[in-house]
């Protein structure tokens, strides 16, 4: 049964691509899929009560899905081709469909453990790549193998752990980094009351309030944080900063931070 959350959530990516028919069949399709959500919820459950991590599971991954795929409409609307296109070897919507399977899938290896969890996650997800893409493109193999290795490249470099070149790669990147309200950090905390290393992360994630994604007026895309205290400055500054960094994206991001009541500060 999947969470008011979870619903929430698809009908938000659904609503994001109300005109794309190709990619409203490949997220109906894969939200559909028993498969999926099993590897999900199970990732979640080890993150969360086996690792003592905060949420991995279906909700973080339809979050970083809807994130990505408002980022990518921004950078559509501001005349910024993606990668795919500018090598005149895919559309816009092969590009969407990249990172919707790279949303939905990217942290399936942590069902396996923390520790390479991306390359795990690309292994894991290749049989449902292969018969999704199947599903909704069945007559054009080229096609499937050009998403296919998109969303591969997107899911392995999700943690700005290794170089990724394209620019739906680098909104992945991005689109992770941006899942950090203290709602996905709400069961660890009451779960693991022992004080341990790396509680840090759980703390500075408990204090952002709010993560906006807008247009911007520098970049096309502007990202705005609120925090409640300062303590949400480490989230910022050693997660989303370092993956935006590494993010062949960077270009086009204006961050700006703030606690509630004070004035933001410009990171980018």
């Amino acid at each position: 049964m999947k969470s008011v959350k979870e619903l929430s959530l698809e009908e938000k990516i659904l609503k994001r691509l109300e005109n794309n028919p190709v990619c409203l069949e490949l997220v109906n399709y894969l939200f559909n899929d028993e498969e999926l959500q099993v590897m999900q919820d199970y990732a979640n459950n080890v993150s969360i009560k086996r690792l003592g991590y905060n949420d991995h599971g279906p909700v973080h991954m339809r979050q970083v899905t809807a994130n990505a795929i408002k980022m990518l409409n921004i950078l559509q609307q501001s005349g910024i081709e993606t990668s795919l296109e500018r090598e005149e070897i895919g559309t816009f919507e092969d590009s969407m469909c990249g990172i919707i399977i790279a949303g939905l899938m990217h942290d399936l290896g942590m069902m396996i453990g923390r520790q390479g969890h991306e390359e795990m996650s690309s292994l894991l997800a290749q049989p449902i790549i292969d018969r999704s893409l199947t599903h909704i493109i069945p007559n054009n193999l080229r096609r499937r193998i050009i998403i296919k290795s998109l969303a591969t490249e997107c899911i392995i470099g999700h943690m700005s752990s290794r170089k990724i070149h394209s620019i739906e790669a680098g909104i992945i990147l991005i689109a992770d980094g941006c899942d950090m309200t203290k709602g996905r950090a709400r069961i660890p905390m009451a779960l693991n009351k022992t004080p341990k290393v790396g509680d840090i992360h759980k703390y500075s994630a408990n204090a952002i309030n709010r993560i906006g994604i807008h247009h911007g007026e520098r970049h096309p895309i502007r990202i705005d944080i609120e925090m409640s205290g300062d303590v949400g400055f480490f989230q910022i500054e050693e997660v989303l900063l370092t993956k935006i960094d590494s993010s062949p994206a960077k270009e086009y991001v204006e961050l700006y931070a703030g606690v509630s009541g004070h004035e933001p500060k410009c990171y980018l």
